[in-house]
């Protein structure tokens, strides 16, 4: 399963499950001359851009991409108040692109995982 973010009509960003594509029949594309990014943050640090108007961590996906945890968990909390854990090997694909956005925060010891971007 597939966490899906993204932007609601409501300006509010939202969580979905959705089921990944068959690797024997729909290839994953990735976006031409975009690099794969490992990334790694340490406990209890905020993860992603913080916006210049709140420096609570609200912020919004950079562009369509998976987010894949590697190590440790990434909690992800919306507007509502929800909160996913993603755990290694769970992945998320990003598309909250306007609205509010959402928090992302390194849990339980150094937080490593891969961003992959994916073409618009």
């Amino acid at each position: 399963m597939i966490v899906r973010l993204y932007s609601g009509n409501d300006g509010q960003s939202h969580f979905e499950d959705v089921e990944p594509p068959a690797a024997d029949v729909e290839p994953v594309k990735i976006k031409p001359g975009a690099d794969i990014t490992f990334r790694h943050a340490d406990d209890g640090q905020l993860v992603g851009a913080v916006t210049k108007e709140s420096d609570e961590g609200w912020h919004n996906a950079p562009r369509r991409q998976y987010v894949i945890v590697l190590s440790n968990h990434m909690e992800v909390r919306v507007g509502d108040g929800t909160v996913k854990s993603l755990e290694p090997g769970d992945i998320m694909l990003a598309e909250d692109f306007t609205g509010q956005g959402h928090i992302s925060r390194a849990v339980g010891g150094q937080l490593v995982w891969v961003t992959v971007p994916l073409p618009d």
